[in-house]
């Protein structure tokens, strides 16, 4: 029996995630892990909410795989699919996560999408994105 190689993007996804980590904080200049990952999180929910359990999977299948399993996580299928708004309206809604212990920028949406389109492979994710409902491009645009 010959066993399959494990993939390198399962080897190295730790590496990965501190990569894409360690980029949102040197291009936001925020120095806090914690203030970037609830930042990334409020993303993501943010962004997951305007999208139905099947076409938020398409987009999760080309995130890497801490961000896959980032962008899945805590997530509540009995809550209201909402509308794609103006970016502000949006922003408001990641910094509203952990409200008192979130210090998101109002450039959330932009800094974490800037951060994930350098951890994906492009030509996949604008591939995906172009599936999704509208909005769903201009939400990753940085």
């Amino acid at each position: 029996m010959t066993a399959m190689t494990m993939p390198g993007e399962y080897r190295r996804a730790s590496k990965d995630f501190d990569h894409f980590i360690d980029d949102i904080k040197a291009d936001t200049l925020i120095d806090s892990r914690n203030v970037v990952y609830t930042m990334t999180q409020g993303v993501f929910q943010t962004f997951r909410r305007r999208l139905d359990v099947a076409d938020a999977l398409r987009f999760a299948d080309v995130l890497p795989p801490v961000l896959r399993a980032f962008f899945v996580a805590d997530w509540n299928l009995d809550e209201a699919k909402r509308s794609f708004e103006d970016r502000a309206a949006m922003t408001r809604e990641v910094q509203s996560l952990r409200g008192d212990h979130n210090f998101s920028p109002d450039t959330a949406i932009r800094d974490v999408a800037m951060a994930v389109r350098k951890h994906v492979d492009a030509a996949a994710f604008d591939s995906v994105l172009k599936t999704l409902p509208d909005g769903a491009e201009e939400f990753w645009r940085p």
